[in-house]
């Protein structure tokens, strides 16, 4: 069965230290939620909370209607995959998936079943009778995956479980996992500072920074529309510029190094303000030249086959990171000038301090604790 997870409120400290000041979240039945961050964000703390094995200082934890605060983890129905596998390495692969099963005192039948069950499910049917110094650490990993769903658990919560693979392991494990959770359907609460993985994974992610959620949404959203200038620095790559915001009439332009960017959608507010752009590297056009646009020089080229990354640098000194598809035809070298243009809608607009996006959004998914100061106009 899966439920849903309700999180209100909920305070975690260490002595003195605040790691979790006032954090709420709604996870939905079924959907894999990853929590990511950089180290010392209080994704793990956050996991260890749902878990049981972190106390709750205040606040609550609610499995559907049920309030968990305090039920010790053995009664909360999780399954549970570490970084570090956790199996058990003097018992073979099927006594390691068949342990917990074990633990339910179901009947041997049952218990051979569900096992045989899951380990075909995540493709190590054929290791059963393995040992687990035989094992790569993919096999290992999907060992700790089926002992965690074989006991059909309302939650499974996964903390950084790729990050002991190579990096094509990772990339297999990732597919692997997401494929499994849809066909099972177990709420999955993930782990991870590889925003990429999140990316690849994800229904939805929450990006924490300093014990907040700065954003909660989609892979989609939190790529092209990021709540804040720390959201569309973690993810992924940004450009980030000075510029002006003025008004034409009811259309926002931003006036950015010369050039003028119309940008639909913002928020109504002050005019005539500073603003800290973000574009995306592939958010421009490069063009040969001198002519209507940002005016630079390549001062460098990454050609990496499907595109080409260019650094170019601007008349003011600053460097603009470019992302091209690779035209065999028209490759630029160090020292040509060129002018930047940036794609209709691709520019997110942000207040100085980088704390709010100016662009509309949905507010359901920014969930910053930055006061916004704009209006809807």
């Amino acid at each position: 069965m899966s439920i849903d997870i309700s999180i209100r409120n909920a305070v975690k400290a260490y002595g003195d230290s605040i790691v979790i000041p006032d954090l709420s979240l709604d996870i939905k039945s079924g959907e894999l939620f990853t929590l990511l961050g950089p180290s010392g964000c209080g994704k793990t703390t956050l996991l260890r909370m749902i878990a049981g094995f972190n106390s709750i200082q205040a606040g609550d934890i609610m499995f559907n209607e049920r309030r968990i605060n305090d039920l010790e983890p053995a009664k909360r129905n999780i399954g549970m995959v570490f970084q570090n596998y956790a199996i058990f390495p003097h018992m073979s692969v099927r006594k390691n998936v068949e342990f917990g099963l074990r633990q339910q005192k179901l009947s041997s039948d049952e218990v051979h079943k569900r096992a045989t069950e899951f380990m075909e499910l995540v493709q190590i049917g054929h290791l059963a009778d393995r040992m687990p110094d035989k094992l790569s650490g993919g096999q290992q990993q999907r060992v700790a995956l089926a002992r965690a769903l074989c006991t059909h658990p309302d939650v499974l919560l996964m903390d950084e479980p790729l990050s002991n693979l190579d990096a094509k392991l990772r990339v297999d494990m990732r597919t692997a996992i997401k494929d499994i959770q849809r066909r099972v359907g177990t709420t999955t609460v993930y782990v991870t500072h590889d925003q990429e993985e999140a990316m690849a994974i994800s229904d939805r992610i929450a990006v924490m920074k300093d014990g907040y959620i700065q954003h909660l949404g989609t892979p989609e959203e939190l790529y092209h529309r990021p709540a804040n200038v720390f959201v569309a620095n973690f993810i992924g790559r940004s450009n980030f510029l000075d510029g002006k915001l003025t008004w034409n009439g009811s259309t926002a332009v931003v006036e950015v190094k010369g050039a003028k960017v119309e940008v639909p959608g913002v928020l109504g507010g002050k005019v005539d303000r500073d603003v800290t752009i973000a574009v995306r590297p592939e958010h421009f056009t490069v063009e040969a030249g001198d002519k209507a646009g940002i005016g630079g020089t390549i001062a460098a080229t990454m050609f990496l086959g499907l595109h080409v990354h260019y650094v170019v640098k601007l008349a003011d000194g600053t460097d603009v990171e470019v992302v091209e598809e690779s035209d065999f035809h028209k490759m630029y070298q160090v020292g040509d000038k060129v002018t930047l243009t940036i794609k209709p809608g691709k520019v997110n607009v942000y207040t100085t301090d980088g704390e709010v996006n100016l662009l509309r959004h949905d507010p359901d998914t920014y969930v910053a604790h930055a006061a916004g100061e704009v209006e809807e106009g």
